[in-house]
């Protein structure tokens, strides 16, 4: 035994002991690759050819064994269950092609990701530094802590720093000499991402730069695919598509189960935009409402209450009380009271927050009557995007059952929420998920271990289980990074897809068919051995759609067959020029040799050619349009692979190794 075959039976033994330990270990992929290692081994340890023919032959057939293997579960799912999956693949393969909507129906959705609001998140962002950095200068503040609610008054006696639009931030100096506080290094710091627009007097204005603005739209839309995504797969919908297209999200739901369909989009509209804010009681702003512009005929009132304004302090403080009427929703009635408040003149740095009013029937269940507001502070003292976990739990310590919703921080958003509530004792903090207050609880010590709750109100407990549940799911996932709002809504009905399903499968059949008898009947066995490799490049294209969880489409069959085609024409290029060869009187081993080498070039022409053309496609195509680029571009790259390297093992076997006479290339050989 040579050294070379000594050394692939030892690389065989070792790679199945690794597959026994990735079993045992349950590392399903690692047993797929050490599995395959093992053929490939075995097969260049074979007594036939060259080390070098065996070495790639190995390599085809574990292609071919993988790409089986990768198919499985799809194939299971295409035949209806007539090819039989074990459930220890199927439960460990979590990928697959699936039929796209105009194959089998379902709902297609079309979101808008207001990326608007994503540039307002970054601009206060910048806003909250640059107060951080004049506190600095002007010695309120030392060191990279927080900024105390005392800190921010001070600032507020010499500097006032606002977000009058959108991508703007300006500073107003009360004292005009102050200006040149805004020094060299001030600029130099945020000179990166802002640029300096004219103002008035004492004023500086900062605007995000254009291609800034660019990056946080696209980022906001990346973000929000990848969270909806993230959301689809706690569904279970494996099924499910999310494409992007521009500013808009499309979200595919193969199927006809309307409950279903009502599921995925309640869960995937919900931004789980978390946010803790502090109130500000002590400035009772809407104590200083005159009654006459309470418009009491609307069920709004205003009321008070003895709020906790720090340490060994508590303020009367007012808040508007609307009373829903009988003949409005909770949302008609917000939307009431919303379009009051905004009549109010609300200083840049406070907000609104509305809370739910839940009183109790005479049968003493929980009813939803109305809301209340809070006067907010508008900077979010703690987001969202410090969540690291969310578990839904109950608590029976009171005699009824509370369900509520447990969220862990970051390390760094720990330290943050200590900080916060540190600096905040005996004050209210209001926990707020998209745009409504949740709860606004008494800070009533330093809140360390990185630990919160969000509790689920009102309602049966089944009912509180359920909204813990989806508000558990969308927290985990992920909050939107900007809110997203329905753009389009439309059913597609089986029907259309089994009849879609029937037409284009028999058109892609019957072309690649009779492409495929034309070569056996004009090349012979030439013809067979390409049949076979544009066979495999088929199975090569749908593994590789599989592996990316592919959605499988009327163009991107289009797509396969003509990748079938494409296919076809490089055997032909060098079923052709073997012949020439041949013609001119040169051996069988030279013939294929120079046949391979000469159309080589015209085979990476065209290739690329078509290449170039998906690329393009899949750049500015939408829809089908990109499915049917994707699927050519994946043939494309199989194309090469098995009608150049795998039919050349084929033609070296032939006139190396059964050392035939003549080639079957056509009748005259």
């Amino acid at each position: 035994m040579t050294p070379s075959r000594r050394n692939t039976l030892a690389l065989a033994v070792a790679s199945a002991i690794a597959t026994y330990l990735f079993y045992q270990a349950d590392n399903f992929w690692g047993l797929v690759i050490a599995s395959l290692i093992v053929v490939w081994a075995l097969i260049g340890a074979l007594p036939i050819m060259d080390g070098a023919w065996r070495t790639k032959v190995g390599f085809v057939v574990a292609v071919f064994l993988g790409s089986l293997v990768v198919l499985w579960p799809t194939f299971e799912g295409m035949s209806e269950g007539r090819i039989k999956c074990p459930s220890y693949v199927k439960d460990r393969i979590t990928f697959g092609i699936v039929k796209g909507l105009d194959l089998q129906g379902g709902l297609r959705l079309v979101y808008t990701v207001e990326v608007e609001e994503a540039i307002r998140d970054k601009r206060d962002k910048f806003a909250d530094e640059m107060r951080h950095e004049l506190a600095t200068t002007l010695k309120i503040k030392e060191g990279e802590g927080l900024l105390k609610r005392e800190d921010l008054q001070k600032l507020e006696e010499k500097v006032h720093v606002s977000s009058p639009d959108t991508a703007v931030v300006k500073i107003a100096f009360k004292n005009v000499d102050d200006v040149k506080l805004v020094d060299d290094r001030f600029k130099k710091k945020f000179g990166g991402e802002l640029s300096m627009v004219p103002g008035g007097a004492g004023e500086v204005i900062f605007k995000v730069r254009q291609e800034v603005e660019t990056q946080i739209r696209e980022k906001a839309v990346t973000q929000a695919k990848e969270t909806i995504n993230r959301r689809v797969d706690e569904l279970g919908l494996k099924e499910t598509s999310v494409v992007t297209r521009d500013e808009d999200i499309i979200i595919e739901v193969p199927g006809k189960d309307n409950s279903e369909f009502d599921r995925v989009k309640e869960i995937v509209r919900k931004t789980a935009r978390l946010e803790f804010k502090m109130l500000d009681d002590d400035a009772d702003f809407f104590g200083k409402i005159p009654e006459s512009d309470v418009p009491t005929s609307e069920n709004i009132e205003i009321r008070f209450e003895n709020a906790p304004a720090g340490p060994g302090k508590s303020v009367k403080n007012h808040f508007a009380r609307l009373d829903k009427r009988q003949d409005e929703s909770m949302t008609q009635a917000l939307e009431r009271l919303k379009k009051w408040s905004a009549s109010l003149t609300v200083p840049d740095d406070h907000t609104i927050g509305y809370e739910k009013i839940v009183d109790e029937d005479e049968d003493g269940k929980s009813v939803e009557k109305g809301w209340r507001t809070f006067y907010l502070y508008q900077r979010a003292e703690v987001t969202g995007e410090y969540i690291t976990d969310a578990a839904r739990s109950v608590n029976t310590q009171s005699g009824m059952p509370e369900v509520y919703v447990a969220i862990t921080f970051s390390p760094a958003g720990a330290d943050r929420f200590e900080e916060v509530t540190g600096a905040n004792i005996q004050r209210r903090f209001a926990i707020i998920l998209d745009d409504v207050i949740n709860s606004a609880p008494v800070i009533k010590s330093k809140i360390g271990g990185g630990r919160a709750s969000i509790t689920m109100g009102a309602g049966d407990p089944d009912t509180q289980l359920k909204n813990a549940e989806k508000l558990e799911m969308v927290l985990r996932s992920g909050a939107l990074p900007a809110p997203i709002t329905p753009s389009n809504e439309s059913l597609i009905g089986p029907t259309l897809g089994q009849d879609a399903i029937r037409k284009g499968a028999l058109g892609a059949l019957g072309g690649a068919s009779l492409v495929l008898l034309f070569m056996l009947v004009y090349y012979r066995k030439a013809g067979f051995v390409a049949d076979g490799a544009v066979l495999f490049n088929l199975l090569i294209q749908l593994a590789i759609l599989a592996s990316l969880s592919g959605t499988l489409t009327l163009p991107g069959i289009a797509g396969l067959a003509l990748t079938i085609g494409m296919a076809v024409d490089a055997n032909v290029l060098i079923n052709e020029r073997i012949r020439e060869e041949l013609r001119a009187g040169r051996s069988l081993r030279a013939a294929v040799e120079a046949g391979y080498d000469k159309a080589f070039t015209a085979i990476i022409d065209g290739h690329v050619t078509i290449f170039i053309s998906g690329l393009i496609l899949s750049q500015y195509g939408t829809g089908p349009v990109k499915g049917f680029a994707y699927t050519l571009i994946i043939g494309i790259i199989a194309s090469l692979f098995t009608g150049v390297f795998c039919t050349r093992l084929v033609f070296d076997w032939w006139v190396r190794g059964a050392k035939a006479k003549r080639l079957s290339v056509g009748a005259e050989f």
